[in-house]
C-alpha cells in the first residue's frame, strides 16, 4: 500500500514511515510529488479539524489516498495554549529553525512565572486518514504528556521538544533518541492507532 504524507517536514515523515513501513505501507511526502497542489486553508480550531481538512483536500488534489496530522503543543497554564497555532505561535519568518527559536522564546517567556507544579503539559497529534473521494478511512488522537522545563534541553527532534521535560526518564524529549522518542510520542500514537485500524 503507499500513501501520501501530507506534509514536506522530514522529522514527521521519517517518523511515520518507521512505525508504518514494517506494515507493507511505503509513505510518500509532498516533497516526492512533481507538483504540490495547493495547501488546504486549515481554518479548523480543533486539531481533528485541520488534519481533516488537509487529508481530504491533498487526497482529492492527488488521487491518492492521504494521511494528514495537526499537532501541536497544550500548555495548561496557558489555558491550552498555543494549541492549534503552535506552528505560527510567535509569527517568525524565516526557516524552520529560526520559527522553532522564536515560538520556544515567546512560551519561555509567558511561562517563566509559572511555578514548576503548574507546569503541565502535551503534545497532541491528530490524524486523518481519506481516499480521494472524501471518504474518511480513519481518525486517530494521540497525546504526550510532560511538563514544560525552565531551559531548552536536547538537541534531538524539533519544535518544542526540547521545553517538554518527561519526570519519569528526567530528560526532555529533544533527549530522546528517534526509537525512544516513536515509541512514547504523540504521534507515534496516532499512528500506531491508525495501523491498528487499517490490519
Amino acid at each position: 500500500m503507499k500513501i501520501l504524507f501530507a506534509t514536506s517536514n522530514p522529522h514527521k515523515v521519517e517518523e511515520v514511515a518507521a512505525i508504518l513501513s514494517p506494515h507493507g505501507i511505503t509513505v510518500q511526502s509532498l516533497s516526492d510529488l512533481d507538483v504540490v497542489p495547493p495547501e488546504p486553508v486549515e481554518d479548523s480550531d480543533t486539531f481533528e479539524g485541520n488534519a481533516r481538512l488537509k487529508a481530504v483536500g491533498y487526497a482529492a488534489a492527488t488521487g491518492m489516498r492521504c494521511l494528514a496530522d495537526d499537532s501541536g503543543l497544550e500548555v495548561d497554564a496557558l489555558d491550552g495554549d498555543p494549541g492549534v497555532h503552535s506552528a505560527r505561535f510567535a509569527g517568525a519568518k524565516g526557516d524552520r529553525s529560526a520559527r522553532d527559536a522564536a515560538n520556544n522564546a515567546k512560551l519561555m517567556g509567558l511561562i517563566n512565572d509559572v511555578p514548576e507544579n503548574n507546569r503541565t503539559a502535551r503534545f497532541v497529534c491528530a490524524m486523518c486518514l481519506s481516499d480521494p473521494c472524501g471518504t474518511i478511512v480513519a481518525e486517530t488522537r494521540g497525546t504526550f504528556e510532560g511538563v514544560i522545563t525552565t531551559e531548552p534541553r536536547g538537541k534531538n527532534g524539533f519544535g518544542y521538544d526540547p521545553l517538554l521535560y518527561l519526570p519519569d526518564r528526567d530528560c526532555t524529549s529533544a533527549e530522546l533518541s528517534s526509537e525512544e522518542k516513536n515509541a512514547r510520542s504523540h504521534r507515534g500514537a496516532a499512528v500506531r492507532s491508525i495501523a491498528a485500524k487499517l490490519f
